[in-house]
């Protein structure tokens, strides 16, 4: 029984941590800096998507981080925040993803004076279409960003309030996690949290299991965004794990931003033994040159998982999803029958054998 990259591509699967503006096609960044008058380090495609993917050259989350500014340089227009959004829902249809969420700040495409609403609405708008297109639900995740002033996070927060409903699911709090602590940005989440709002935060990716901590009980998250390092304070793994605060993993940029020196030394295999509730995530699709699939596949050859251990991880991402409880069981129902029938098709000596567990 192996699972391969094409068998993985067929499941049903969740993508929950996600990031607009590191999931765009490099031939759309070269053709929208064209069309807006945007110099880029290059105007040369395979010179383009070089500088657009991390690698060796990322020592840290910081060095991860500042590829996005050649990004967004592009994602200053009404038209361009569309076009990268309905993109992405396609890119994720095409290997099956069925529930996409997608997070992103507001406040970093304002360079050409966009409104808010104007932001916010193209964004829905894109990922909507995309997703009616393929069969796949979709939302927005509204970000505050850690090294920002908090009041800039609260509007932000305010924003998310207001879109309660329309498109938005939850609030988050991205950015540089070292020296910037999450509690300074309480206003913000106790907003969001009186709301009846969904909340994720970044937290231990780039900083210890106190960082988790203040996400937790300062903020109030809902979900952990990365949560690498919680596995160094044992008390605060088990208050995760009975409280099934999920972990939204995202093996290949720990890799890249240094957080762990190899998809082996990641703890996610740890954790699933553990039983915490743990999901497969893309982060970005462009700099980590990833999708779900090869994540899945990672974590696969790594771990050495099972298909019925893939199985488990795929259905904690749908269980992780901020969607309405009953939305989410049907899903949940369908997707499980589906995943069955589809490793029956893969692995039918198994199932002749009588394991039925897959």
């Amino acid at each position: 029984m192996r699972l391969t990259e094409r068998i993985i591509r067929r499941l049903p699967k969740t993508d929950i941590h996600c990031h607009l503006d590191g999931c765009l096609r490099p031939r759309t960044v070269l053709e929208l800096a064209d069309a807006q008058g945007v110099r880029l380090p290059t105007r040369k495609l395979p010179a383009l998507t070089r500088l657009l993917k991390a690698g060796p050259r990322t020592r840290s989350l910081g060095d991860y981080l500042r590829i996005f500014d050649i990004t967004l340089s592009v994602m200053q227009e009404r038209e361009a925040l569309y076009r990268v959004a309905f993109e992405l829902a396609e890119d994720a249809a095409a290997e099956n993803v069925r529930h996409l969420e997608v997070r992103y700040s507001p406040i970093l495409h304002r360079k050409r004076r966009l409104g808010w609403e104007d932001i916010v609405d193209s964004v829905i708008a894109g990922l909507r279409d995309g997703g009616r297109a393929h069969r796949m639900t979709t939302g927005v995740i509204i970000c505050g960003i850690r090294s920002m002033d908090p009041k800039t996070s609260l509007r932000l927060a305010e924003l998310a309030v207001a879109y309660k409903g329309k498109g938005v699911l939850a609030f988050d709090l991205a950015g540089q996690e070292k020296d910037y602590p999450a509690k300074a940005h309480r206003a913000a989440f106790q907003l969001v949290l009186k709301s009846n709002i969904n909340s994720t935060v970044h937290a231990g990716e780039a900083f210890g299991p106190a960082s988790i901590g203040q996400a937790l009980h300062y903020c109030g998250a809902h979900r952990i965004g990365h949560g690498t390092r919680l596995r160094e304070d044992k008390d605060l793994m088990r208050y995760v794990n009975d409280h099934r605060i999920p972990l939204e993993v995202c093996l290949s940029s720990n890799v890249q931003t240094r957080t762990v020196r190899s998809v082996k030394d990641h703890p996610f295999g740890f954790y699933l033994g553990q039983g915490l509730r743990v999901t497969l995530n893309t982060d970005s699709r462009l700099i980590s040159d990833t999708s779900v699939s090869k994540e899945i596949l990672l974590a696969a050859r790594a771990f050495k998982l099972s298909p019925y251990e893939v199985k488990r991880i795929i259905i904690m991402g749908f269980k992780s999803a901020f969607l309405p409880y009953a939305e989410k069981a049907r899903m949940l129902r369908n997707v499980s029958l589906e995943i069955d029938r589809i490793f029956m098709d893969e692995f039918p000596e198994d199932y002749d054998r009588g394991v039925t567990s897959l």
